[in-house]
């Protein structure tokens, strides 16, 4: 009678030797799957870095664009905006006063803080709006040194700016009195005495009176 296959020693041993190489294949699997699982990550993890380190910086802002954004005209309101716009159309053309500015704008009938807002922003040199108004009246009429700054601070302007224009219009002091000394001979008749009084009572000097009354034959 002849034995089962399976009660046979060999039998066993070739069973044995089959499971501990299905168990070696499977280590192996797993390892090598670990392997790739940390090569996956890793390589995940350097595109990370390569990705963060290639972000563009941040841009910082430049002077111009602080000053766009904190400029005046950024605050303020459409009728503050609207006459700081009005004043400088006005300065193109005419020369004003701080004050005479304001009071034109309101005349056109911004609010005073509308208008203050407008003369504050308009960066005119109010030195220089004296001189400009001192050389435009000038032009069409004789003035006294101090006849010229009296006028000038009539027109709202201080006594310094009044002073620097008429220091700086570049008149000739003589001149002006002859001129005036003509104006007035053109309208009535006068002696050489009343003439000279009449051009000191107007704030010329005795010398430049009499400077203007002997131009016009006196």
């Amino acid at each position: 009678m002849k034995t089962p296959i399976y009660k046979k020693w060999w039998f066993w041993a070739i069973i044995a030797v089959v499971i501990l190489a299905i168990i070696g294949g499977t280590i192996g699997n797993n390892g090598q799957k670990t392997n790739d699982d940390s090569s996956s990550i890793a390589s995940q993890s350097s595109s990370s870095s390569q990705s963060v380190s290639t972000t563009a910086p941040t841009t910082s802002p430049t002077p111009e664009t602080e000053s766009a954004v904190n400029s005046p005209a950024n605050d303020a309101t459409t009728g503050e905006a609207n006459a700081l716009e009005q004043a400088e159309n006005y300065l193109r053309f005419m020369a004003f006063s701080y004050e005479g500015l304001i009071g034109q704008l309101e005349y056109e009938g911004y609010t005073t803080e509308e208008a203050i807002y407008g003369a504050d922003n308009c960066g005119a040199d109010w030195n220089e709006q004296a001189l400009l108004s001192a050389q435009n009246y000038l032009e069409v009429s004789a003035f006294s040194y101090t006849g010229l700054i009296e006028q000038l601070e009539y027109e709202k302007f201080t006594t310094e700016q009044a002073t620097y224009g008429a220091d700086n219009c570049g008149a000739d002091w003589n001149e002006q009195a002859a001129k005036s000394a003509a104006s007035y001979l053109e309208i009535m008749s006068f002696s050489r005495e009343e003439l000279i009084g009449q051009l000191e009572y107007e704030g010329f000097t005795s010398e430049q009176a009499a400077y203007g009354a002997s131009q016009n034959g006196y």
